[in-house]
Order: C-alpha cells, then sequence, then structure tokens
C-alpha cells in the first residue's frame, strides 16, 4: 500500500526542478529548495534572471526527469569530502550552510548527476513524482536578510493524484479572481499609490471610505452596548513614554521617530500608553472596574517595502483597539466577553468558522515569569471553557504577555489573523496604574489588549476576498443602481433613486448608454440591486428589479421593493 508522505513527495519534486535548472542553466548556484504549505520551492541565484516563461521550459525537462525513473540516493558523507566536492562546482551557499551545521557528517541526495546537500525525506525515484505544475517565480533574499544577495525563487506545488492537483489548481485562480489588491481599484474600495505617495499607505475610495463607515459605526455601537468609553489619542507621543512602555527596547525598528525642539517624538504603533495616560487622568475607585476604554485608532509601523502586501501588510493602518483595566476576580469573566463579542462579530460578517492560537512567553520579555505562568493558564483555562478549538505556539506572545489569536477561515477555507486578546500583569506596573480598593488600599490593575476585527485594513481585505466583492446587502456601500432606460426616462430615474435614498445607499446611472451595458457595469461593480425605469415602468408606476445575479425579480411597485430590502436587511441583524 501506498505511504503518501506528502512531504517527500514535493520535497522530490524540489531537487527534479532544480536538477533541470542547473542542466538549463549550467550558470545558476543553488540555495535552499524546501517543502511548503502546499507546495515548495528552490532558491537559485541566476545572472540572468528567470521570466515566468521559462517555467514552462523547465517544468518540459522535469517531465523527462521523472519518466527516466532516476533514483533518489542518499549518502553521509564528512563535511570535508562534502566542502571540497561543493567548492570545485563553485556552489558558494552550499559552502556557508555546510559551515553553519558545524557537523562532522552531513547529508547528501543525488538523482541522476544532481547532487545536493539535503536531510530529506525524499521518495523512492522521480517516477513517483507525476503529478506538479511550477506555479510563479519571485525575488527572495539569501537566509531572508536584506543585507544579503537576492535569488529567484520558483514555486511550484506537487500531489499524488490529478485530482488533488487540478483541485489545487482551480482554488489558485479562484483566489487570483478574489485577490483584493485587484478588486479594491476595480470596486472603488481603495489603492495604494506606491510611486507618487509611498508603500505602505493606503488611499480609502469613494465606495470603500462608506463600506469602511458602515464597518466603523458598527463596532462603535457594539462596544458602547458592551459599556466601553469611546476615547482617542494622539497620533505622536514623546518618545520617553514609549520607554517606560518598553516599545523603544522591543520595538523600536518598526517605529518612526521625530526630532523637534530638541524633544524626541514617535508616532505612535500601539494605543496602549495612551489609554494608561488616560486612565491615570483620575483617581480610580474598584467600584469603577471592570474599566473598558475603546479606540479606533490609527497606528503607523516601519515594515520593510519588501513584506509589504496590500491591505494586509501596511505602514499605516487602524486598529478597534480596546484596553480593560481589572482586578482579578474579574479577569476570566472579562476575556470570555470578549471571545464571546468575537464570536458574535464573526457571525455578523458571515464567519462560521475560526479557530485560536495560544501564544507563550518569547525570548525577550518583560515581568516575572511566575506571572507569565500564572496568565498562560488562565488564557488556556478561559479557552476551554469557550469551548474554542486551539493550538499552543510556543515563544510568539507579545513582549508583556501571552495572547490568543482567532484566526478566521474564508470561502477557500484559506485562514486570516483577526481577533487579539492580549493578558499583561506588567505595563500596569511600568505606569503606576492603581485603584483604591475596598480597604482604602492602593491596588495595581491587570490590563487586557484586544481588538476585536483587527486591523481594519486586514479585516477589510478578508472581507472582498471572503464574498469576492460581492458584499452581502447591510455591508455593500451601494445597495441599489436605478438605470434609465433613454433619455426621456431620465426625470423618473432620478425620481426614484431620490425616493430610495432615504433608506438605502443608491446611485442613479441615466447616461446616454446602452441599457446592457449599464447592466453589464453594475454587475461587475457587484451592486446587490438593479433597477430599471422605462416607459412601461414610468406608466405604471413601477420599477424592474434584478439582482447582481442576474434573477430577474420583475415589475414591482417602489413601496414593494422597498419593503423586500428591509426585510433582507432585518435578515443580516
Amino acid at each position: 500500500m501506498e505511504t503518501r508522505n506528502i512531504e517527500a513527495l514535493r520535497h522530490s519534486c524540489s531537487h527534479i526542478m532544480a536538477g533541470a535548472v542547473k542542466k538549463l542553466y549550467p550558470e545558476a548556484k543553488l540555495g535552499i529548495g524546501p517543502a511548503i504549505e502546499n507546495g515548495f520551492y528552490y532558491d537559485f541565484d541566476i545572472p540572468r534572471g528567470l521570466k515566468e516563461e521559462d517555467l514552462a521550459r523547465i517544468e518540459k525537462l522535469m517531465r523527462q526527469i521523472v519518466k527516466e525513473g532516476q533514483p533518489f540516493i542518499h549518502e553521509e558523507w564528512d563535511s570535508e569530502r562534502a566542502s571540497d566536492f561543493f567548492r570545485k562546482q563553485g556552489e558558494k551557499y552550499k559552502l556557508e550552510l555546510i559551515k553553519d551545521l558545524s557537523s562532522a557528517k552531513v547529508s547528501i541526495y543525488k538523482h541522476d548527476d544532481f547532487v545536493d546537500l539535503c536531510k530529506g525525506p525524499h521518495l523512492g525515484s522521480t517516477k513517483e513524482v507525476k503529478y506538479f505544475k511550477l506555479l510563479s517565480t519571485a525575488g527572495a533574499y539569501w537566509k531572508g536578510l536584506e543585507t544579503n544577495p537576492q535569488l529567484v525563487r520558483i514555486y511550484g506545488t506537487a500531489f499524488f493524484t490529478k485530482d488533488e492537483l487540478d483541485k489545487h489548481l482551480n482554488q489558485i485562480e479562484e483566489a487570483k479572481a478574489r485577490d483584493h489588491r485587484k478588486l479594491g481599484p476595480l470596486l472603488r474600495l481603495f489603492d495604494i499609490y506606491h510611486d507618487e505617495s509611498g508603500a505602505g499607505l493606503v488611499f480609502y475610495l469613494e465606495r470603500g471610505a462608506v463600506l469602511r463607515r458602515i464597518i466603523e459605526d458598527w463596532e462603535i455601537k457594539e462596544h458602547l452596548k458592551r459599556d466601553y468609553q469611546l476615547v482617542v489619542t494622539p497620533n505622536i507621543l514623546e518618545s520617553k513614554l514609549w520607554a517606560r512602555s518598553g516599545h523603544l527596547d522591543y520595538y523600536k525598528e518598526l517605529m518612526y521617530l521625530i526630532e523637534d525642539e530638541q524633544v524626541s517624538y514617535a508616532v505612535k504603533p500601539m494605543n496602549c500608553p495612551g489609554h494608561m495616560l488616560i486612565y491615570k487622568s483620575k483617581i480610580r475607585s474598584y467600584r469603577d472596574l471592570p474599566l473598558r476604554l475603546f479606540e479606533l485608532g490609527t497606528v503607523y509601523r516601519k515594515e520593510k517595502s519588501g513584506v509589504l502586501h496590500g491591505l494586509l501588510r501596511l505602514r499605516g493602518f487602524t486598529q478597534d483597539d480596546a484596553h480593560i483595566f481589572c482586578r482579578q476576580p474579574q479577569l476570566e469573566q472579562e476575556i470570555g466577553g470578549v471571545l464571546q463579542f468575537i464570536k458574535e462579530a464573526m457571525a455578523k460578517f458571515g464567519f462560521s468558522d475560526f479557530n485560536a492560537e495560544l501564544s507563550t512567553r518569547p525570548e525577550s520579555f518583560i515581568g516575572k515569569e511566575e506571572t507569565w505562568e500564572k496568565a498562560e493558564q488562565i488564557l488556556e483555562r478561559i479557552l476551554k471553557a469557550q469551548n474554542l478549538s486551539y493550538r499552543v505556539c510556543r515563544g510568539e506572545g507579545a513582549f508583556y504577555g501571552p495572547k490568543i489569536d482567532i484566526k478566521l477561515n474564508d470561502a477557500l477555507g484559506r485562514s486570516w489573523q483577526c481577533a487579539t486578546v492580549q493578558l499583561d500583569f506588567s505595563l500596569p506596573s511600568r505606569f503606576g496604574l492603581y485603584y483604591i480598593d475596598e480597604k482604602g488600599q492602593k491596588q495595581t490593575p491587570i490590563m487586557i489588549h484586544r481588538v476585536i476585527l483587527g486591523s481594519l485594513e486586514r479585516f477589510l481585505a478578508t472581507l472582498i476576498e471572503h464574498y469576492k466583492g460581492a458584499f452581502p446587502l447591510w455591508l455593500a456601500p451601494l445597495q441599489v443602481k436605478v438605470l434609465s432606460l433613454k433619455t426621456s426616462c431620465i426625470d423618473y430615474a432620478n425620481r426614484v433613486s431620490s425616493a430610495l435614498k432615504e433608506e438605502f445607499r443608491v446611485e442613479a446611472d441615466v447616461r446616454e448608454e446602452t441599457l446592457s451595458k449599464k447592466i453589464r457595469e453594475a454587475q461587475i461593480e457587484k451592486v446587490p440591486f438593479i433597477v430599471v425605469v422605462g416607459e412601461k415602468e414610468i406608466e405604471d408606476n413601477t420599477v424592474n428589479v434584478r439582482t447582481r445575479q442576474g434573477k430577474q425579480l420583475g415589475a414591482m411597485k417602489i413601496e414593494e421593493f422597498a419593503g423586500l430590502m428591509r426585510s433582507e436587511l432585518a435578515r443580516s441583524e
């Protein structure tokens, strides 16, 4: 019976690809070629570079190597022999890897005349690698460091069956069709003008600004309903505040620093220090706790240009940030309430499938180890009480406390980072926060950092790709488009539009274009309802309604159509 080791399959395919590249481009120097989630890659130093059209040539030779059924042979060489071999081949990156290993023996895999430094695993021979596809090329710095040479990375994928490969390739095409970076400008949601305004800075276009306001208004209403207090803090604060919080020690490389009148300032990368100053603005009693401060706070982080990616990785973004100051006995109820809020928010926006990650103490941290252990145990206990499936991510907590990250699964089953809940026993002490307890004594509150949707920009990217830009009616920035059939219908189209605007988001398209073109454009814009008015509708005082999917709902009175929309909106409440 076949053993389906998908990692071995993909790792073997990466070696077949590397062997083909060396045959076609003998001057190429080898980097590394691991199996990764859903595929594999290999990095090459090729002076001439590679283009997408070169992949077909490489893939053709790979299929010939597969057909030949060359065995994968594993050998162990002493490091001196391996170094001598790769030195003669001019493989400087392999020599560097051997040096990094500091081992007397190194693992070698061979097929045909291709020899690679590799720990495996691999299949028995190349003939077992039948269903594969090279996907794309990209630039990648050697060892991920910008100071190192930039190599050419070739991505590919491989599966044990043709059906699995076809399914994956179809999903890739569907993901391309959902790409928020393409849909954003097309649907007039957002754009990023890299060359003119700077990379990683988003401009909300007319419909994206409306969509953002819909989300913000919903968030403010829901937070006020849960007894959060709405606050706003400055975008720049003196650097001494960030030194007190620890950000200058642990986060400085991601901060924008400013000097003015011999005073150092930092553009805020986080909202928490500002909220702590608000907490300190008056004496707090135990009766004031829990105190929940909420802000739609825009922050800026000095991300490297190579990691920027649409709305998912920006230099400026807005968080639905809140900090809850509470006493120890209130802790589990407050975190449980946050997790329940997250569940309700996910249901509201159409996400039924999500899970959690618990991130524990990193190597560099503030506070005491025993406090960290207590905080981690509390979070784990709450996750279990909430029946949330989770995995533990060792060493990936924030420098001031452990955290729970919520990962959404979208319509294609892809995972997206969303909400975060962080438990902090350290920063309140650093800022001298206290409350007066029942005995009149000063006590230090515990601080919960949390976001529900996370970065609004990242969440908007998630929504765009989840819905493919066809948002549910309550979220659609434009809910109805009224189309005039001919010039004589313009006045009636405008009257219909004005009547509907009292309740809904409506535009009238009264251009002198063909009706088919207007309908096609409205469908491309993914407007939920398209209303057509001609002379027949004028005569009957009706509108002719269709959906963005092309379903004909037929003629109806304006109030009847408005009632239909009200009913659909009510279902999203």
